[in-house]
């Protein structure tokens, strides 16, 4: 980006002046030029010069129209607009990023503001835009022309990734009708690239084996795997190295995200925990486009990519709630408490977390151990105080291993006598385990 000295004779006005200039008052019209007033705050915390400059060319930004032609891509893309809104949006907030030799005419300051008015030759923007566009369309071009040949030689995986990356040079024109000749005949490019993707596209289609699979809450313990296999809809030719994108589409959970088909055209996916208590939840795998993108995809890329109707397979999954044994041994000062609190609050959390209570122990995956007591504290003067100390475990009955285990140690209660002070530690003590110990609870039953 190129900053020009100032066009007035006397220099931009930097120093503080009693009478407001005229561009101020009324921005200024002129044929030649697009122009640009930006404003900032002197507030002594940000670089109020930089600022304005920014203001000032977002200003001039405004005044340059995306026309949308009704032959472009964008139309072909989205008949009902919210699309092109949203491209439009994006080129405008990253328009001014693309200025290069805007002029400053002037600058204005007081006290607490600092103005600025910048210009932009009409004739040199587009001279460099349509040097830049020629560019695009260079490379595109022959993108375009590799993905053909890629294509022609059956290798459709390859095509896709030239056909993206010519796509990705002419994002910014995708508004205009590029029109031009390719092997004889003429093209709109932006098209031409658009449809030949959606068509390879819609030649793959995507399979899972199972497509529908029982998975226990606790997905260690499922064993299952679930294969997808990529291939053409015509012929079932496999597809090797297509890349794939998995995500849960209803319920939650953690699935490995990323992978890419082998030579048989086939893919294991990974799902390494369910998070949902939904007892039937979807993992969608779909082909991934923003792959083709590499590292950085543009958001105009992924606004194609997310509008691109692609193939896709869902996974059922069926959930079985775990069943969990609940033992507990809650004392307040080493007498047997009536009301079991920590173990009370521990199964309603269950319950609610998708888990199941039973009271036959055998029959339980999970055992959850509640040991607690209270002991005296001090006094001080009518004050008393006692302590709580609770024990929980968690044991996996499968093969007897302890898979948690941690202790509130001596949460203190305060009362007029020790009794009411245990339960008042006993309160305190279901804050912690709720706050701290019940997410650490369930991320250590589900992993």
């Amino acid at each position: 980006m190129g900053c020009s000295p100032s066009i007035t004779n006397k220099g931009p006005k930097t120093e503080l002046q009693n009478t407001k200039p005229a561009w101020l008052n009324a921005k200024p019209v002129q044929d030649s030029y697009y122009v640009g007033i930006g404003h900032s705050n002197k507030d002594g915390l940000n670089n109020y010069i930089q600022s304005a400059k920014q203001s000032a060319l977002e200003d001039m930004i405004s005044e340059i129209k995306v026309n949308v032609s009704s032959t472009s891509v964008l139309s072909q893309i989205d008949a009902n607009k919210e699309f092109q809104e949203r491209y439009e949006q994006i080129i405008n907030t990253t328009a001014t990023d693309d200025i290069e030799e805007f002029e400053q005419v002037d600058a204005w300051q007081d006290d607490r503001n600092y103005w600025v008015y910048y210009r932009l030759s009409k004739l040199r923007y587009k001279e460099i835009k349509d040097e830049q566009k020629r560019n695009a369309v260079t490379l595109a071009l022959d993108f375009f022309t590799k993905a053909k040949q890629s294509e022609r030689s059956g290798e459709n995986v390859q095509a896709l990734g030239f056909y993206f990356q010519g796509f990705r040079a002419i994002e910014k024109y995708l508004a205009e009708p590029i029109r031009l000749e390719f092997e004889g005949k003429e093209i709109l490019l932006t098209n031409e690239i658009y449809a030949n993707i959606q068509q390879l596209l819609d030649k793959i289609q995507l399979n899972a084996d199972p497509s529908e699979i029982m998975v226990n809450r606790r997905i260690a313990e499922s064993g299952q795997t679930v294969t997808v296999k990529a291939t053409y809809k015509e012929g079932k030719k496999v597809i090797a190295d297509l890349p794939l994108y998995a995500a849960f589409e209803k319920g939650s959970g953690d699935v490995f995200p990323n992978y890419k088909t082998d030579v048989s055209g086939q893919s294991k996916m990974l799902i390494t925990k369910i998070s949902s208590r939904d007892l039937e939840q979807t993992v969608s795998v779909k082909v991934n486009l923003l792959s083709f993108a590499g590292d950085n995809p543009s958001d105009i890329y992924k606004l194609v990519a997310q509008k691109s109707v692609v193939p896709k397979v869902n996974i059922l999954l069926k959930v079985k709630r775990p069943l969990v044994f609940v033992s507990a041994a809650e004392k307040s000062l080493g007498v047997n408490r009536s009301n079991q609190q920590i173990s009370n609050k521990l199964k309603n959390f269950l319950t609610n977390s998708g888990f199941e209570l039973t009271e036959a122990k055998e029959k339980a995956e999970l055992w959850v151990d509640v040991n607690s007591d209270s002991e005296k504290g001090a006094v001080s003067g009518s004050i008393y105080i006692s302590y709580v100390t609770s024990v929980i475990k968690v044991v996996s009955l499968k093969d007897n291993k302890e898979i948690y285990a941690t202790t509130l140690d001596r949460i203190k209660g305060y009362s007029l006598d020790y009794e009411r002070a245990s339960q008042e530690a006993y309160n305190k003590s279901l804050e912690t385990l709720e706050k701290e110990k019940m997410p650490e609870i369930l991320n250590s039953i589900l992993q």
